[in-house]
Formats: structure tokens, C-alpha cells, sequence
């Protein structure tokens, strides 16, 4: 067997995962990603038992139960960068013996599913609703470094989406899909949509504030962009990278976007922090059965 170098795998002196300080055993099957550290015990109050508790740097990890389940929940900070670390050192505690440095004759699949806040392109869908991403385009250039192996489905859509990007414009899309069975399990009939994951929040989000945008047209792209009935619903700055990660490692990823505002209407909700504890208590109901 291949033996993966000290260097390519970095392990504390605790025999801990480098940045999430996290030993095998320190994750459930079902794990939770959020942004926010703070959120991470927004949730985890909902335990009922609370077995683990660790922090480094952004990560905050809490592992618990609810009834017979045992849930993480990890906060990965914003972007897809921390979406890097976090998804390659989860993968490793759970498929790499990290005493022989070589990889699990037999392979464990997650289940992960985001629970973060997304601003909504369409003049329809509401504030304060919730919003399951079935796609996302990443403009970020995680996934290039990565392999991928798309569908004919999921080509034809990242083709169709770049065909409407102009050739001026020095964006390279990609593209990666929910956790088929996963998505089935936690939409149940609510919107989903294809999300736009962007490299940053003000001019990647087609924001102008001081700075002038180099793609000023870039929100008329997005919120046009239409095919065979698909279309951009929100934009956020993770989920493709949750995506593509997700299936390049054998897990299974969902994301579900809390709209707290609509770049169409330019309306922004009015108690945040409720809504996303309403939405909190509603899904962990769904997780806790999985």
C-alpha cells in the first residue's frame, strides 16, 4: 500500500487532524457544516447528550446525539478554501489509518449537509424561506485542481451557463450536484435551485460599493441564466466546493440555504437570527431520522 507522507497529511502531535484537531472517532456518519463558529453551538443546544467538544483556528467541532442519532456539527469559516481543509481532513479521519498512513480497505461515506445563509437572485423566491441548491456553479477555482467526472446532464448545464458568459469575461465555471439521495431525503417538496458559489462577497456577488466591479453585468448573467427549465435561484460561497469535493471523495452533500435577502427586490430580512433558528429546528427533525 501507498504510504501518505508527513507532509502531504498533517498530523498534530496528538495524532489529531492538523487544522480541525479532530481524532478518528471524533465524527458521526451525519455531519453538519456551518460558517459561523458561533452557530455551531446555535445547534448543538438541541443535543441531547454533547460527547465532544474541540476548536482550533475557525473549526469548532461539537458531537453529540439526538435520540439514537449521533450528529457533528463543524463550523469550516467562509469559502471555499476552508471548504479544502475541511473536506479532505474530514474524509482522512474516517478513510485513513493515520498509524499506518495508508488507506481504508474499506471506504466510509458521509453525510453532509450545510446549514448556511444565501442571498436569493429571482424576484420570487421569498426572504426568510428556505432553499435546497440541487447544482451549484463555482466561480471559485477550487475544483480545477481536483478531478472530476461529470454527467452528460451536468455538462450540457455548465456548458449552457459558460455559453452565456461573454467573451470578454475571465471566468472559468464549474459545476458539481447534490447528494441524490440525500436531497430526496431533506427537500420533500420545498424550492431548490442551482446555486452560484462566488470567490468572495461584494464584487464576485455582482456588490458595488467603492471599488469598481470589472464585470458590471455580472448579477444580469446570473439572474437570465435559463436551461431546459433550470435556473440560478442564490448566490453563496461554499456549496460547489461542498459539491465537488463531496463526490470526488465518495460523500454525500446537501446544501441548505437560508434566504435572508433578495438581490432582486434589494430586500434583507428583518430578524435574521429567528429565522435561522426556525429553520435550524426544522431541519435537525429531518437529519435526526436520516
Amino acid at each position: 500500500m501507498n504510504r501518505i507522507s508527513e507532509t502531504d497529511l498533517i498530523l498534530n502531535a496528538d495524532g489529531s487532524a492538523y487544522h480541525l484537531n479532530l481524532l478518528p472517532g471524533d465524527i458521526a456518519d451525519t455531519v453538519i457544516t456551518v460558517g459561523d463558529p458561533d452557530r455551531v453551538s446555535e445547534i448543538s443546544k438541541y443535543f441531547d447528550t454533547i460527547e465532544l467538544k474541540k476548536g482550533k483556528r475557525e473549526f469548532i467541532t461539537h458531537t453529540g446525539t439526538i435520540g439514537n442519532k449521533r450528529l457533528t456539527v463543524l463550523s469550516t469559516g467562509i469559502g471555499t478554501d476552508n471548504i479544502d481543509i475541511v473536506f479532505n481532513e474530514l474524509d482522512a479521519l474516517v478513510n485513513i489509518d493515520f498509524k499506518t498512513r495508508t488507506i481504508n480497505q474499506k471506504l466510509r461515506s458521509l453525510n453532509i449537509i450545510r446549514i448556511g445563509t444565501s442571498g436569493a437572485v429571482q424576484a420570487d423566491i421569498a426572504v426568510d424561506s428556505l432553499l435546497l441548491s440541487s447544482a451549484a456553479f463555482g466561480l471559485d477555482p477550487l475544483m480545477h485542481y481536483y478531478k472530476q467526472t461529470l454527467t452528460n446532464k451536468e455538462q450540457s448545464l455548465l456548458n449552457a451557463f459558460k455559453a452565456d458568459l461573454p467573451a470578454n469575461v475571465s471566468l472559468s465555471p464549474y459545476m458539481a450536484s447534490a447528494g441524490d439521495s440525500l436531497l430526496a431525503v431533506l427537500s420533500k417538496g420545498g424550492q431548490q435551485g442551482i446555486t452560484i458559489t462566488a470567490p468572495g462577497f461584494y464584487s464576485p456577488q455582482g456588490r458595488q460599493v467603492r471599488a469598481e466591479a470589472a464585470i458590471p453585468q455580472l448579477m444580469d448573467i446570473i439572474q437570465q441564466f435559463s436551461f431546459e427549465g433550470q435556473r440560478i435561484t442564490n448566490l453563496e460561497m461554499e456549496t460547489a466546493g461542498i459539491y465537488g469535493l463531496a463526490a470526488a471523495l465518495g460523500h454525500q452533500a446537501v446544501s441548505c440555504n437560508v434566504i435572508l435577502a433578495n438581490r432582486a427586490t434589494q430586500v434583507f430580512s428583518k430578524q435574521p437570527g429567528k429565522v435561522m433558528e426556525h429553520y435550524i429546528k426544522i431541519l435537525l427533525e429531518k437529519i435526526s431520522v436520516i
